[in-house]
């Protein structure tokens, strides 16, 4: 186990902008940053990151945290392995306790994959430098393609030997795991013999966001009809072919800066163009392209462009998956590479430059191209022109977003010309089109209850503000709550803290009835008389997810002050943090109130039931001081009651 010290260390080093910021693309909104959600699959921004409150909120889905439990969600990391990322990261020496065998082996399952890929990359590249068949084949082979030195070594590239178990027999020295090597894909078992799975193959890692290796693909050089030519590795914890792209690790920060980002199929073109000075470059590994691809690249640019081989395999390709790109307000375009050429050997024969201007004066929009290919299988058929008409209406239903209308409609336009067909009929087929999609999302979409639930015996006249304000106690519970963690150790009065003052009100008030509430109250009021002074960050950053995520959403940030109000507005503008007195007494004054309602309400209730003129007076007279109570209240408070 990580001790304690070592985490304090760890957490007083966070920048949860610098992290979050390696994964996702943020922009500066205010005082907070904002960018497209890593979680769910989003057209406009809703994850907004707090670098003062040291949270993050995605208000589409609703996935909130912290640092930690960021890379936890983000990277299927363990607590304990989000801490040792950290840790190195900030080279923090970590001071670790004995951990009981459940947790080593729980650690061991977490981290052995990436161990095992990163050992593998280190002995597949000695191979191919340092060994003779390496050498002698596999790097002659590259450099015979047109690979340096230089770029061989920035992809980390590898070469299997071709004997049965060489790189099994070195891991298996270096007591690697039997299991997680096959796991890992780089072994496999025969005749209960274990046996390289990459033999006398060229290995390309395959590397994730954080530069972590994924997993390998492995092409064979020799000729061999019976082999596939690629094999890749198998999924798995790690290794999510859907949700990788090979190349992006390099590529990110080229494709932030250029706007743009080129998709090309095969890890050797995604190399070459690098190579080339080409580097917002990734490759999606044969696959047609899935939401979680598509993602990635949005978090780095709206603007996608394919490059594909000009056979029809090549076009069929480029065309799968990209309805789902137009769904995410991407713009994409697509560049057929000249028949019996790939990215790879047509950089090489043109060069860098005219490779440039290639791309530029041969890519077309999307969806032009798919009409163009239609209209050229339709040729005179009326039926097969009738399926181009709906396939093109349906595509062009997708770019469904308010800021895309104007784009929508110019597609109308120039596809109702290229099809022969009515703009007015088109366009109607592309509205039916959205209206049975928006549908079907209303169909799954949960039903949101009302914020506030009135029985079926509610009086309708009870809709003022004060008793809607009374009705949410949840509210004001985790507003409590919310001003113990953020100002308990401010000063209340001469050497009293607000943490002793709200102590004493919820102890002598019971104020909080919600027990995941109080619970958080009873693990601050152990702490603080211990001597400890508990804030936010205690909380937040607790080994208990449940707990941190509770916290979360105390200190959530639905709202902020423009920083523009102070033109319109005279005098200062004071914060939370000035007024924070006032903001205590506030809502203790208004739990307290909800609690004389309440009671209120009970001594009502007893009232109508079948009393002596006694015991009726009793219950007037109570009804009459707590009235009289309320009134103190709400006096203080600056709250008028309408009757």
């Amino acid at each position: 186990m990580i001790s304690q010290q070592s985490i304090q260390q760890i957490l007083s080093r966070i920048d949860i902008i610098e992290i979050i910021g390696e994964f996702v693309k943020l922009k500066k909104r205010g005082i907070n940053y904002l960018g497209l959600c890593p979680f769910h699959n989003e057209k406009t921004p809703s994850f907004t990151v707090s670098s003062t409150k040291e949270i993050y909120k995605c208000f589409g889905c609703g996935k909130s945290g912290n640092t930690i439990s960021f890379l936890m969600e983000h990277e299927k990391y363990s607590y304990a392995e989000a801490l040792r990322w950290l840790a190195n990261k900030y080279n923090v020496e970590l001071e670790e306790t004995e951990a009981s065998p459940e947790v080593k082996q729980q650690q061991q399952v977490a981290e052995s994959l990436y161990i095992i890929n990163a050992f593998a990359q280190q002995y597949f590249s000695a191979m191919l430098f340092e060994q003779g068949e390496g050498s002698d084949i596999a790097l002659s082979y590259l450099k015979e393609r047109g690979f340096r030195e230089e770029i061989i070594q920035k992809f980390q590239l590898g070469y299997c030997l071709s004997a049965r178990d060489a790189f099994v027999t070195e891991a298996l020295k270096k007591q690697y795991s039997l299991e997680y090597l096959q796991k890992s894909g780089l072994v496999t078992v025969r005749d209960e013999r274990p046996a390289d799975n990459y033999r006398g193959r060229i290995i390309f890692p395959v590397h994730n966001q954080s530069g972590k290796i994924a997993g390998f693909g492995a092409r064979i050089i020799a000729k061999n009809d019976r082999a596939p030519k690629y094999i890749n590795t198998p999924e798995n914890e790690i290794y999510v072919k859907s949700r990788l792209l090979y190349g992006s690790y390099f590529a990110r920060q080229a494709i932030d800066k250029m706007d743009e980002c080129i998709l090309v199929e095969g890890y050797t073109d995604v190399i070459s163009l690098h190579q080339a000075g080409i580097e917002n470059v990734v490759a999606s590994g044969g696959t047609s392209l899935t939401p979680d691809q598509l993602r990635l690249i949005k978090k780095y640019t709206n603007n996608l462009t394919i490059l594909y081989d000009g056979d029809a395999a090549g076009i069929k390709a480029a065309m799968r998956g990209l309805d789902l790109a137009l769904e995410e307000s991407l713009n994409v375009c697509l560049a057929l590479i000249p028949d019996k050429e790939d990215p790879d050997s047509y950089v090489n024969k043109i060069g860098p430059t005219a490779f440039r201007e290639f791309i530029k004066q041969n890519k077309k929009d999307f969806i032009l191209f798919q009409l163009d290919i239609l209209l050229q299988e339709a040729g005179n058929d009326s039926a097969k022109k009738a399926a181009a008409v709906n396939a093109i209406a349906e595509t062009i239903a997708r770019v469904d977003k308010a800021q895309d209308f104007t784009r929508q409609q110019d597609y109308i336009r120039q596809s109702s010309a290229l099809l022969k067909v009515e703009e007015a009929g088109l366009n109607n087929l592309v509205n039916k089109y959205i209206r049975e999609r928006i549908a079907k999302q209303e169909n799954r979409a949960p039903e949101i209850p009302p914020l506030v639930s009135h029985g079926p015996d509610a009086d309708p006249n009870q809709d003022s503000d004060i008793l809607s304000l009374l009705q949410k106690d949840e509210l004001h519970e985790k507003a409590l709550v919310r001003c113990l963690l953020e100002f308990g150790i401010k000063t209340w009065e001469e050497n009293r803290l607000v943490a002793d003052h709200i102590l004493e009100e919820y102890e002598d008030q019971q104020l909080v009835d919600d027990p995941s509430l109080a619970s958080v109250i009873e693990m601050y009021k152990t702490w603080y008389k211990e001597g400890l002074q508990p804030g936010v960050k205690n909380f937040l950053y607790h080994e208990d997810r449940q707990l941190s995520a509770m916290v979360v959403g105390l200190v959530d940030f639905p709202y902020e002050l423009s920083p523009n109000w102070k033109d319109h507005f005279d005098g200062k503008i004071f914060s939370r943090e000035e007024l924070y007195k006032e903001e205590i007494i506030s809502t203790i004054g208004y739990l307290k109130l909800r609690k004389i309602r309440r009671l209120i309400e009970d001594n009502q209730k007893d009232l109508e039931k079948n009393l002596s003129s006694q015991e009726q007076m009793v219950f007037i007279q109570t009804h009459q001081h707590l009235k009289q109570l309320e009134m103190e209240l709400l006096k203080r408070l600056g709250t008028v009651i309408l009757k």
